[in-house]
């Protein structure tokens, strides 16, 4: 098996060329359920109803299950849209807005057969207005598939995109799952902690700040509700705000590096190999390279393996990679 390349084609049919047992880690994004029409008929994203769009991406992160190594992970970033609301690119016709043709590459105004209509009462009950659930439809789905569902990341974006909506809040917010084939996988905690507070801090030594299993030692009131400081670090939280960041070769939406970064430190060893099978615009590539860790992407669209590439040529390791 080649490393630290892309294969182009359809990602369900290459992983099946891909031997068992093969992949440290999985970190990717799958593309949004409607959220834009690559002109590909293999693509996945365009399906006629939600529970399609989920059926489709199960069967690809089963066959992510089997090239995994039983102690690998697999971090998936998805993010939610609201049915009939045109969040996703369309509107209430089911058909896709000018500014989402130009930002896809999409100009062809004819062919919309494909394109899901984003309106009326589907079978599983959604309505206009109504937040799909997209994102754990799919977590409930792998679980349900054998996947051991391990956690739910918020990725709280510190520069999200303004809406004008009057009746809710802002979305500003996507989630990271970690799921595993085994109960017990490969993580590094320690590669990913968090600065503790600081000894200038009043709460130092108030409280957990890092617990290594004993409470403090002595008779007064503070020993009896503190816990012992060994270190200046944390174990990462749950929330990792992060912003948003374009990429001038890339016109559409790509995760950012530092969004990632945990995942690839915490899931993957030196060394090892990090898949993405929509690899889009190389972003996986150019954080493993940096790491000192190999990739392997599998892309469907031409043209972003080519950015891809420039992206991820003359990428450097950095001293985080070396250890």
């Amino acid at each position: 098996m080649e490393i630290n390349t892309v294969i182009q084609g359809d990602c369900l049919e290459v992983l099946k060329t891909l031997p068992d047992k093969s992949i440290d880690c999985c970190v990717t994004s799958p593309p949004y359920y409607g959220l834009r029409d690559y002109g590909k008929d293999e693509q996945i994203g365009l399906e006629k109803t939600p529970e399609e769009y989920i059926k489709k991406l199960v069967q690809v992160f089963r066959e992510v299950k089997r090239v995994l190594k039983d102690d690998g992970t697999l971090w998936v970033n998805i993010g939610d849209s609201y049915w009939g609301s045109g969040s996703r690119g369309y509107d209430f016709t089911g058909k896709m807005s000018e500014a989402s043709k130009l930002q896809s590459g999409n100009k062809d105004t004819e062919n919309l057969s494909n394109i899901p209509k984003l309106v009326g009462k589907t079978d599983s009950g959604i309505k206009n207005k109504d937040l799909v659930g997209i994102p754990w439809m799919l977590a409930f789905a792998l679980r349900s598939d054998g996947w051991y569902l391990r956690q739910d990341i918020i990725w709280a974006k510190k520069n999200c995109m303004p809406q004008s909506v009057k009746d809710r809040c802002t979305t500003s917010h996507e989630y990271i799952f970690l799921l595993s084939k085994k109960p017990h996988y490969y993580f590094d905690y320690k590669a990913i902690q968090e600065d503790a507070v600081s000894k200038d801090d009043k709460r130092y030594g108030q409280g957990r700040i890092d617990y290594d299993g004993k409470r403090a030692q002595g008779d007064d009131d503070k020993a009896q509700n503190s816990f012992v400081v060994i270190s200046d670090k944390r174990n990462k939280r749950d929330v990792w705000r992060v912003s948003t960041k374009a990429v001038k070769e890339a016109h559409f939406a790509t995760f950012p590096e530092e969004l990632i970064k945990p995942c690839i430190l915490a899931g993957c060893k030196r060394g090892g190999v990090v898949l993405d099978p929509f690899f889009g615009s190389g972003t996986t590539g150019r954080v493993s390279i940096s790491l000192g860790r190999n990739y392997l992407g599998i892309e469907l669209n031409e043209d972003y393996i080519d950015i891809s590439d420039k992206r991820t040529n003359n990428v450097q390791m950095t001293m985080e990679g070396m250890g």
